[in-house]
């Protein structure tokens, strides 16, 4: 794994103890649903575009999938419609250390990697049902309350839970929005460590 993206993780454990305990219970059911499927669950990462924090939690979970030896647990990520990654989500990327292959374009799938010896993460964005997603037996995270609305039922889903962020979009366009989005990044990373933490 990329160094720089190991002391990233490191400092992670240091910043478990700052979870809200009912996040923390939130989290740790879902680490238990995972568990009970002998860690061969796999997980979709839902908001409305695709384009912030879905890509966010999809990329920090593949990355612990791999850290923790957990290689049967798939990641995958969708919308309720299609828009594109934002730039704004690989610029924070890469300050923490992933290595990202922009193919430019209205929507780029963008190659993202934690690894050099791991293959990229594909990221653009799609429909939460999109072919390459999973039609079934798959447990639906919902990154946004928006999202989570605007989907009363998430057809196939074996499980659903609302797994909220704040959208970094808020500070677009404003001198902060690069803390804002890197942030998010870091937030979603400490929780989903944690949460792969539990799986047992």
């Amino acid at each position: 794994m990329n160094a720089q993206i190991s002391a990233y993780i490191q400092e992670f454990e240091l910043l478990i103890g700052l979870i809200d305990p009912k996040r923390k219970q939130l989290l740790d059911e879902i680490a238990g649903e995972i568990a009970s499927r002998s860690s061969k669950a796999k997980l979709n990462f839902i908001c409305t575009h695709n384009s912030r924090r879905s890509h966010m939690s999809q990329i920090w979970a593949a990355t612990y999938a791999d850290y923790f030896g957990l290689s049967e647990i798939e990641t995958f990520s969708g919308g309720t419609e299609v828009t594109a990654m934002n730039v704004r989500v690989v610029n924070a990327l890469l300050k923490a250390g992933f290595s990202v292959v922009d193919p430019r374009g209205t929507n780029p799938k963008y190659e993202v990697a934690f690894d050099r010896n791991r293959p990229p993460i594909i990221c653009y964005s799609k429909v939460y049902d999109a072919p390459e997603n999973p039609q079934s037996h798959f447990i639906a995270l919902m990154t946004c309350s928006e999202a989570d609305e605007s989907c009363p039922n998430i057809p196939n889903a074996d499980k659903r839970y609302p797994l909220y962020y704040n959208d970094p979009k808020e500070a677009d366009d404003t001198p902060w929005e690069g803390e804002r989005y890197e942030e998010r990044l870091k937030q979603i990373g400490v929780e989903l460590y944690y949460l792969f933490s539990k799986i047992k």
